[in-house]
């Protein structure tokens, strides 16, 4: 079954290759760094750790741990690959200082090479990154794998029990998992991960710290942009949410004449078309790269890259999007740390006990259309108490959530003491 996964993977390699190139063509980071996707690129001197994080979202996850690392052991060498420049820019921002590559092709050269480079004494992938060729080759390179914040829905826990061939030796063998919930710690058990390496520690993203200068250039952003003015963020809309998200500002706006929304996409590839859809719904829109605050706007689009967090620190109420499509939901922590009050729709199903312990404890409102959005945000909006204790259970959530950090380093401790 491996060699068959394999054999695809080289006959898709000439069009994974071509839309890199495409890409480029209007987004130049694609082209950046290209060689360590075929395992190429600076050697380290080894004995590191490589942290696998695969976009924005994991990387926020794998910065904690980095920064973790780093603080017990300052001269660690640590490399961090990623697989989108999205990602990328993230963790250039978040870890300076840190190796950051772009992560190789899942194909045994590529894999073997990039390992032969690092020379890692421990591969940290974050949440979901089941790569059936890198494990294996970490495995014959003697590297042990910890799956950190693992997590494994039950509609991939199925896919993956079709072909148990692809991973159930790699996994009984050479991988650990630090599993978000008990039921995540089954599903990785019945792919073939031997119990003794499982251990339930809770999920990363709930050690999210707000940085201590951040409520401030939330507030500078807020006198530059909305002075005066009630503002919600909708952070990291996909494909067919702007224009739900459009709608429902344009019903705010009849409640709220002076509301600002601010967008931010959560692929830059996407920008212009997000930009485009505003005029559509007849919305006056301004953007964050060329600001023109002067003139009136209902709109700011964040068109920029790393500034999210700042913005939700600008703002009134947060929607975070990916979820009134079928992708699953996006990072929910983030502006419920900042003590926002968070709205999202119902598509959550890559962060499932999040949403769930959020909506249980009264931190976060599901929202399925335009229509409910608009009414959601209005009512926020107009009723600061309620915000305010919206704001205070989302923080309490995270509080009483943490300890997920502690778990996961004492698991790097077991294995890295144990190849040393």
């Amino acid at each position: 079954m491996r060699r068959l996964y394999t054999l695809l993977l080289y006959v898709a390699l000439p069009v994974a290759s071509l839309i890199v190139l495409v890409r480029g063509l209007r987004e130049r980071e694609y082209w950046r760094g290209g060689a360590a996707r075929f395992g190429f690129g600076p050697r380290r001197c080894g004995g590191g750790i490589w942290v696998h994080a695969v976009s924005v979202g994991e990387v926020q996850a794998a910065a904690v741990l980095v920064a973790a690392l780093r603080e017990r052991e300052p001269k660690l060498e640590l490399t961090l690959s990623c697989a989108t420049p999205t990602g990328r820019a993230r963790a250039v921002s978040l870890m300076p200082g840190v190796d950051v590559r772009y992560a190789p092709y899942d194909l045994p050269g590529c894999a073997r090479r990039y390992l032969a480079r690092l020379r890692p004494r421990l591969l940290i992938l974050i949440e979901t990154e089941l790569w059936p060729n890198l494990l294996r080759e970490a495995s014959r390179a003697g590297v042990p794998t910890l799956i950190a914040s693992a997590r494994l829905s039950a509609r991939s826990a199925r896919l993956y029990r079709l072909f148990p061939g692809l991973l159930r030796t790699t996994l009984a063998a050479n991988v650990w998992v630090g599993a978000q919930s008990r039921a995540d710690a089954d599903r990785f058990c019945a792919l073939g991960v031997a119990p003794q390496h499982l251990r339930v520690v809770g999920n990363i993203k709930f050690e999210h710290a707000v940085p201590p200068e951040l409520p401030q250039r939330g507030a500078q952003l807020r006198a530059r942009y909305a002075a005066g003015r009630p503002v919600w963020v909708a952070g990291s809309t996909r494909a067919g949410e702007e224009q739900i998200v459009y709608q429902a500002h344009r019903q705010l706006l009849e409640l709220q004449p002076r509301a600002l929304l601010i967008l931010a996409p959560r692929h830059p590839q996407r920008f212009d078309e997000a930009a485009a859809g505003a005029a559509t719904q007849g919305l006056h829109l301004i953007r964050r790269s060329r600001e023109s605050p002067d003139a009136p706007y209902e709109v700011l689009l964040l068109d920029t890259l790393g500034e999210l967090g700042d913005f939700y620190a600008a703002a009134d109420v947060a929607f975070v999007g990916g979820s009134l499509v079928p992708v699953g939901g996006h990072n929910l922590i983030e502006p419920a740390a900042l003590g926002l009050p968070v709205l999202t729709g119902p598509q959550q199903f890559n962060s499932p006990e999040i949403a769930r312990v959020m909506v249980e404890r009264g931190a976060l409102g599901i929202v399925r259309n335009a229509a409910e959005l608009a009414a959601a945000v209005a009512k926020l909006l107009a009723d600061p108490p309620a915000r305010a204790q919206q704001g205070a259970a989302g923080r309490a959530v995270i509080r009483a959530n943490r300890g997920a950090l502690a778990g996961l380093l004492a698991l790097v401790d077991q294995l890295t003491i144990a190849v040393a």
